[in-house]
């Protein structure tokens, strides 16, 4: 769980993880130098279960660098991700743990819902694709970061290069050459949209951000950056007709 003055919101995030049926976990929160109230907060679920482990950046780093000291530090076999304004749903890690083993997956997504800043319901699940494969993946950002998981033993330890805005897919990128990515149909999460968001929302700084991620993060000259970012854009954008369910 990187974090970074989500003082208001982070305490729900660890109460989700707290009520998991599944209990054998530990969650690494990895503070990004935030200048409000959030080690307060943290600091007193820390002291009443061990499982909570968390560490603050001494320098404002990214979300990136949060994400690679997390998961330097993880012990666990089965790795997830929730960032610290978002919520799981309290069958999450039992549920999709169970569909990992049971079908053999290494790699794994889940539906959810989004939530406004105060955490009322905005009636929209977001699904996505049975199977993701390499290409998929470089098409379209089908996980949300709550929802994936995958397992260690299987892809060894995964670090990104240090990129300021989609770190996450970045993550997806690299374990996606590992493993294909399944999707276990069943909403087990909260995405927060809230003002302020780390998440770009105009179309031109998206361009931009998702050409920094295909030319830094995946290492592609700069035709194939250009190339990939156009197929990122049209990719999200049929993600959003067909997979994106406004619920009434």
């Amino acid at each position: 769980m990187p974090t970074y003055n989500c003082g208001g919101y982070i305490a729900e995030s660890i109460r989700s993880v707290l009520a998991q049926t599944y209990s054998n976990w530990e969650l690494i929160i990895i503070d990004d130098s935030s200048t409000d109230n959030t080690k307060t907060v943290v600091d007193k679920f820390v002291l009443n279960d061990s499982r909570i482990k968390y560490y603050c950046l001494e320098v404002n780093s990214g979300a990136a660098i949060a994400r690679n000291m997390a998961l330097k530090l993880a012990k666990g076999r089965w790795i997830a991700f929730l960032d610290s304004d978002d919520l799981w749903k309290a069958e999450k890690l039992e549920h999709q743990i169970r569909f990992m083993e049971l079908n053999r997956y290494s790699f794994s997504y889940h539906e959810y819902s989004e939530i406004d800043e105060f955490g009322c319901p905005l009636n929209i699940l977001v699904s996505g694709k049975k199977r993701v494969n390499r290409f998929d993946m470089r098409a379209c950002c089908w996980p949300g970061c709550l929802s994936v998981m995958y397992d260690a033993h299987a892809t060894g330890l995964i670090q990104i290069e240090n990129v300021k805005k989609n770190n996450d897919t970045a993550l997806w990128l690299r374990i996606i050459t590992k493993a294909d990515c399944f999707l276990l149909s069943e909403n087990l999460g909260f995405y927060r949209r809230r003002i302020g968001s780390i998440t770009p929302t105009k179309i031109s700084t998206k361009i931009k951000w998702h050409y920094i991620l295909f030319r830094k993060a995946e290492k592609m000259n700069s035709i194939s950056a250009c190339f990939w970012m156009c197929m990122n854009i049209l990719g999200n954008s049929y993600k959003k007709i067909f997979y994106v369910k406004h619920i009434r």
